[in-house]
Formats: C-alpha cells, sequence, structure tokens
C-alpha cells in the first residue's frame, strides 16, 4: 500500500497575489522558490473577497451562502450544522489533522477549532507568523523523529498580511510599485511600503518551514501549500468583487517526481476546488452537493476540462453591502442588491492612508448592475451595464446569477440577510 502524503498548508491573511513570483515588486525569495520548485496557479480566485466567508470555502468547496457563512465569524456569522471540511474529511481515511495559529471560521455558532474537524489545536496568542512557526518548528523535529505512521494534515494560519501592518520594516517608498487601479501619492506608496515589509515578514516564515521539512527529511513525503484568503487590503481590492479582491495566491511543491517543477498553470480556478483537489491527493472521498472539483489532473498535467466561470459574492463584512456576480475570462457581471457606495470600503481600508485619499472618490451612488470587458478593460473601470452593444452579455449574464441563486436558495432573494455592524462604523457615524 503506497503511503498516503503529508499535507501542510500554509494561509495568510489579505495577501492576494502580491508576491516575487506574480510580478509584483517586492522580495518574496522564499515564497518564489516554492513556485520554482512546484506549481504556481496564476488565475486562482476566491469566490468572496472577505475573510470568513471565503476561508469557509476553502475549508468545505461550496460558495458562502451555500456553507452559510455569509460575514465575518466574530460578527455572529457561521457555517451551517454539519457541514464537512478538509479536516473532517481527511480525519476519516485515517489523517492526524492538525490546526496552528488563526482560523476565523465556525459551525452551527461553535468558534472553535476541534468543531472544524482538527484533532489537534495549538493557539497562538496574536498568530504572528514568526510564533506560528516556532510552534510548527517543534511540531515538525518531533514528527521527524516519531514512529507515528500516519499521515498529517496541518493548517497554519498566519496573521500576516492583516492589517495595521505599520509594525513592520517599510520598503523605500520609492522603490514600491503602485497598483494600476489606485492613484500614485505619498500617502498610498507609504501604505504599500509597511505592507510589503509585513509580506516580507510571512516570506520569512515560509522560509523557515520549507528549511526544516527538507532537514527533518519529511518534503520527501509531503505536499507544501501557500495560499490566501482574498485580495490585498487596500481601495478597489478587498471587499469588492473586482479582481483585485478575488485574485488570490496558490503555490504548491509536491515530493520530487511527482509533478514538473517551476510550472505555470492559467486555467481559471476558484477556491471552492481546493477541498476536491486535497481530498483526491489524499485517496479520499469528495463529498456530494460541493460546488468545487479537482484540479489534480491539471497539475498532473492529465487531461482537463477548465471551468469556465466562477460564481462570486459578498453579503456581510463590517457593514451590509451585498453582491452577487459571475466572472468568466472574458467578462464580469455584478449585481448591487442595496444603494450604497461606488466602491466599498472596510472600515480598516476606509481609515487607512490609502482609504482617506480616495475615500470621497468612491463615496458617490453605486449602480444596480455592473459589467466589464476583462479583455479590454483588465482594471474595470468602464461599466457597460448600460451599453446597448453589449445588452446580450449583460442579460446573458444576470440570468445566469439568477438562475444560480434560485437553484441553490440564496437567503438574498428573500429580502436582507440579518446581521451585525461593527462598532468601529457606529463611532464613524457618532463622529
Amino acid at each position: 500500500m503506497t503511503k498516503k502524503l503529508n499535507i501542510l498548508m500554509v494561509i495568510s491573511h489579505d495577501t492576494g497575489r502580491h508576491l516575487g513570483s506574480y510580478g509584483k515588486k517586492v522580495e518574496t525569495p522564499e515564497l518564489d522558490k516554492i513556485a520554482e520548485e512546484g506549481i504556481q496557479l496564476d488565475n486562482y480566485f476566491c469566490s468572496q473577497p472577505q475573510c470568513s466567508p471565503s476561508r469557509g470555502s476553502i475549508l468545505t468547496g461550496k460558495y458562502g451562502h451555500n456553507h452559510g457563512l455569509m460575514g465575518l465569524t466574530h460578527l455572529g456569522h457561521t457555517m451551517k450544522k454539519g457541514v464537512k471540511t478538509i479536516p473532517s474529511e481527511l480525519k476519516t481515511i485515517g489523517y492526524d489533522t492538525w490546526l496552528f495559529g488563526f482560523f476565523h471560521e465556525s459551525i452551527d455558532g461553535v468558534y472553535e477549532g476541534g468543531k472544524l474537524g482538527y484533532e489537534h489545536v495549538v493557539e497562538v496568542p496574536g498568530n504572528a507568523a514568526s510564533k506560528v512557526t516556532d510552534e510548527l518548528e517543534e511540531f515538525l523535529k518531533e514528527r521527524s523523529a516519531s514512529k507515528n505512521e500516519a499521515p498529517f494534515y496541518a493548517s497554519v494560519g498566519f496573521e500576516e498580511t492583516h492589517r495595521p501592518f505599520d509594525g513592520f520594516e517599510p520598503d523605500p517608498i520609492d522603490s514600491v510599485e503602485v497598483p494600476p487601479y489606485l492613484p500614485d501619492t505619498k500617502e498610498v506608496r507609504e501604505d504599500i511600503a509597511f505592507f510589503q515589509g509585513s509580506v516580507k515578514e510571512l516570506d520569512r516564515s515560509v522560509g523557515r518551514i520549507t528549511k526544516m521539512l527538507d532537514a527533518a527529511g519529511l518534503a520527501e513525503n509531503t505536499v507544501l501549500i501557500y495560499t490566501t484568503d482574498h485580495g490585498i487590503a487596500f481601495p478597489r481590492a478587498k471587499g469588492t468583487l473586482l479582481d483585485a479582491g478575488l485574485e488570490t495566491a496558490l503555490l504548491i511543491r509536491f515530493p520530487k517526481g511527482m509533478v514538473r517543477e517551476g510550472s505555470r498553470k492559467d486555467a481559471l480556478l476558484c477556491n471552492i476546488d481546493l477541498l476536491p483537489t486535497l481530498l483526491e491527493i489524499a485517496g479520499g472521498q469528495v463529498p456530494e452537493g460541493i460546488d468545487g472539483r479537482s484540479f489534480l489532473p491539471l497539475l498532473k498535467e492529465e487531461e482537463y476540462t477548465e471551468r469556465d466561470h466562477f460564481f462570486c459574492e459578498l453579503t456581510w463584512h463590517d457593514r451590509y453591502h451585498p453582491m452577487r456576480g459571475i466572472r468568466t475570462h472574458d467578462f464580469k457581471y455584478i449585481r448591487n442588491f442595496e444603494d450604497g457606495p461606488k466602491v466599498y470600503l472596510p472600515y480598516d481600508i476606509y481609515t487607512s492612508l490609502s482609504g482617506k485619499v480616495v475615500r470621497d472618490d468612491y463615496a458617490v451612488p453605486n449602480s444596480k448592475e455592473e459589467l466589464y470587458d476583462l479583455k479590454a478593460d483588465p482594471l474595470e473601470e468602464t461599466n457597460l451595464a448600460n451599453n446597448k452593444s453589449h445588452h446580450t452579455k449583460l442579460v446573458e449574464l444576470r440570468e445566469r446569477v439568477m438562475a444560480w441563486m434560485k437553484e441553490t436558495q440564496d437567503p438574498l432573494l428573500k429580502g436582507p440577510v440579518p446581521g451585525v455592524e461593527a462598532e468601529e462604523w457606529q463611532q464613524q457615524h457618532d463622529r
């Protein structure tokens, strides 16, 4: 019987694809090395641009309103009772399941790692990457010396690169590259410079993990994964259904000889596809009724039919801003279900250096529908919803989204979804 592979997944916070291997002007040699020794997925997206719902989709292979977590766990949102997760399913086929550091999901109102399917939970106050990695290194040393033959699955959660990141050593502001969807101002550059300090701290910790796997002799039987939950915590990214909010990094290093090293895949993927892929790697049974599908054949360069779209959604973050949408290779359609700002800014972004520069511009009323031609307009700056030449495409994508919502019994069809606005917004209103 072939020995099952260990699976170690590092997941960071709010990092998008802001890494050197994805063409960003930031030094991330350790993560770049994983891309060189493994596979980089260049067109991998989340289906929800905020923490808890997106992480729920990674855990379950389901869209947000299907697993039930439609807002932040600490503001009262939760996944449905009985939902199956990566660790719960791996546990059924003999894996030891471990959680180190950060998580932000709950099931049936219970906000505990054990409820998510982890047998062992290592809590780390603050969840700083260096501190979480300290704990993981001890585990890997013990595992290497142990006679335990069971495979392990370890989820390693870092607080980086979540705001605030002004405690990190910034890059020189003249050296940073401003995303093309933001104005190139001193304030924006300074914000990015500190963000990149956080990215570098993340990178250093990942380097410690890869070195320990190699030194402990575990690399030859361990799949190492790096990913994040959603786009970067900057205006027009996190909290939006624009590509900058949905784009996520995914790097996978297999034991040598299993896949072609240094390959890059541009197939359209969604984070709902990760659970079935990991279960197939582990030799497990993929649960029925999930929304994702395995892309392991793509990684092995076997016959694979690429997905032609994924759905995306936002309901609650730190305030109510319900949207549903669809992204294909060439177009993005977004339906706004409530009046609000043209670009929603979560509170930490609203009060940031970057947020203060643009928030008045973004406070204009939103449109009921948005349609973008991603080939001609990759920055999604020109809304074509009222363009007669694109009416057929608008109707087609609108109907696909509505059919999906009806088929999945999206609660939003019945009216506003209940939730609680973060206290910071109320304090802002009072001021």
